[in-house]
């Protein structure tokens, strides 16, 4: 007898439907798999033979075919394994029920038949809707994920017994809701708060403008000044994500198997990876392509600490995703693409021995280790970064002072929040794809970034005292943009653009 089962295969984090075709005829006993099945698949056969004979089931003694339909699209991953063993009890006529084709079934199986949790469920639901499926059989692990997406049935199920049984209509199995609602009602209780942090006005403004930007930011300063404290705490001002900004952060941490006992990503990511990093693990790849810290980070921050510590290919390999907030992966079956729209942070000591300009520890750096050290970081690099920032160490008055009191995360975040709102505002009606004022290009920044005479001649002297690029220029001009929006300004003024070019550190420091 033939079976047709539905399932499905990813690459990347689109999914593509599967039917598992089932034979049974008379022969010597055999069970092949055809179709482009990779090694997981192929060692399918034995987890489905044991796990179906370990549920009191009786595995046929026949010439088993499977094909895995279409046959020319690569499949990898063991979510097979449950449709193939559903392929072979239908074919046996074991499960009675012929009337399949509205369900979906992904699952591993053990030994003794339980239906155990796989990574990348929850974009492989997303798919099965796309493509019309009505119900999907998921592990009962997966069901908190998976049930995130309302219009399809998720129905979650423990073992292949009482899956036989919920088939043959012998036992109830309703659909798992959940409310997604409340997941959005927490107020970020996992981040550092600023509040904590006595001192570093300057800093905290710089981050203030790069949270309500978009914008890349570079801390420079010596050990001790507060430069990962700080880093870590930028989380805790940045907007809240979306429904449906957490459901592309699921999806990647699904399908990586970092996705928590939780459905939903509902903070922003934080990632910081060692300066031991290599080119794979940042960016993704590998031999079945998985995403990377790049990706992880999506709409989150990435927060490269030392960043002339690591290498320097390395470094060079960010300069792609940053400007197209995508990583693209060719291998020789496939070419896959994961979503990167993160915001960098990073941090450098200004020298090797990292007090280059420290009031009070003197410099043991001579300049051409100097220069040296902040040649590691390439220009390109330094082009895709907007705010570089000077960092000094807290004064022992700002430590001691009772009377000192830092504002909260909670109340940076409320401006942040308004001024992220004018700029959605203003770009939904005019321009595709542009959510901040970091992303605005050449064309764009002189549309939304005009100087009145005053501030034009600001701008001037400031490039031909401070030997500012071309590059340098633009950025100001969004930088300016952002903190005229942080203030409700419509008009960019000399002020605003005076601060800008305060924030632009390393032109200031390096080309005059």
């Amino acid at each position: 007898m033939l079976a047709k089962i539905n399932t499905c295969v990813l690459q990347g984090l689109k999914g593509y439907l599967v039917e598992v075709e089932t034979d049974i005829s008379r022969g010597m006993p055999a069970f092949n798999i055809v179709g482009l099945p990779d090694t997981s698949i192929k060692e399918s056969k034995e987890r489905v033979r044991t796990a179906i004979k370990n549920s009191g089931f009786q595995f046929p003694l026949n010439r088993i075919t499977i094909n895995l339909a279409p046959a020319d699209l690569k499949k990898e991953g063991s979510q097979l394994d449950l449709s193939i063993a559903v392929g072979i009890l239908r074919a046996t006529e074991v499960i009675k029920n012929s009337s399949l084709n509205d369900f979906a079934f992904i699952g591993e199986l053990s030994l003794d038949g339980k239906i155990t949790k796989i990574n990348g469920a929850l974009p492989i639901i997303i798919s099965l809707r796309e493509m019309g499926i009505k119900k999907v059989i998921v592990p009962y692990e997966n069901k908190k994920e998976c049930s995130v997406i309302s219009d399809i049935d998720i129905i979650p199920v423990s073992n292949l017994y009482e899956l036989v049984q919920f088939l043959n209509k012998e036992k109830e199995i309703y659909p798992y809701k959940t409310k997604t609602e409340s997941f959005f009602d927490i107020d970020n209780e996992n981040y550092e708060d600023f509040e904590d942090v006595k001192g570093q006005e300057n800093i905290k403004r710089a981050m203030e403008v790069a949270a309500a930007g978009g914008h890349n930011i570079l801390i420079i300063g010596p050990p001790g000044s507060g430069k990962t404290m700080l880093s870590r705490r930028l989380p805790s001002i940045l907007p809240k994500l979306s429904f449906e900004e957490s459901l592309e952060i699921t999806k990647i941490y699904s399908i990586s198997g970092n996705l928590s006992k939780n459905s939903l990503v509902t903070e922003r990511p934080f990632r910081a990876p060692h300066h031991t990093i290599s080119k794979v693990s940042l960016v993704g790849g590998g031999r079945i392509p998985k995403p990377g810290e790049v990706s992880l980070a999506h709409h989150g921050v990435l927060f490269l600490d030392e960043l002339p510590e690591f290498s320097k290919s390395v470094l060079e390999v960010l300069r792609q995703p940053m400007e197209d907030g995508l990583v693209t992966i060719s291998r020789v079956n496939a070419t896959l693409s994961y979503p990167a729209k993160f915001m960098l942070v990073a941090s450098m000591n200004p020298c090797p021995c990292g007090y280059y300009g420290d009031p009070i520890h003197e410099c043991t750096c001579s300049f051409r280790e100097i220069s040296k050290y902040q040649n590691k970081i390439s220009g390109p690099l330094l082009d895709r970064i907007d705010i570089h920032v000077e960092v000094m160490p807290v004064k022992y008055e700002d430590l001691e002072s009772e009377n000192l009191k830092s504002e909260s995360s909670k109340e940076i975040r409320k401006r942040v929040n308004r001024a992220r709102k004018i700029q959605l505002e203003r770009y939904s009606k005019e321009e595709k794809n542009i959510y901040s004022n970091a992303q605005l290009g050449a064309k764009s920044i002189n549309k939304y970034c005009k100087l009145d005479k005053e501030c034009k001649e600001l701008i001037k002297t400031a490039f031909d005292t401070l030997g500012l690029s071309a590059r340098a220029y633009n950025k100001i001009l969004k930088i300016s943009r952002t903190i005229a929006d942080l203030e409700n300004s419509e008009q960019i003024k000399k002020h605003h653009l005076a601060e800008a070019i305060q924030f632009r550190s390393l032109d200031r420091k390096f080309n005059s």
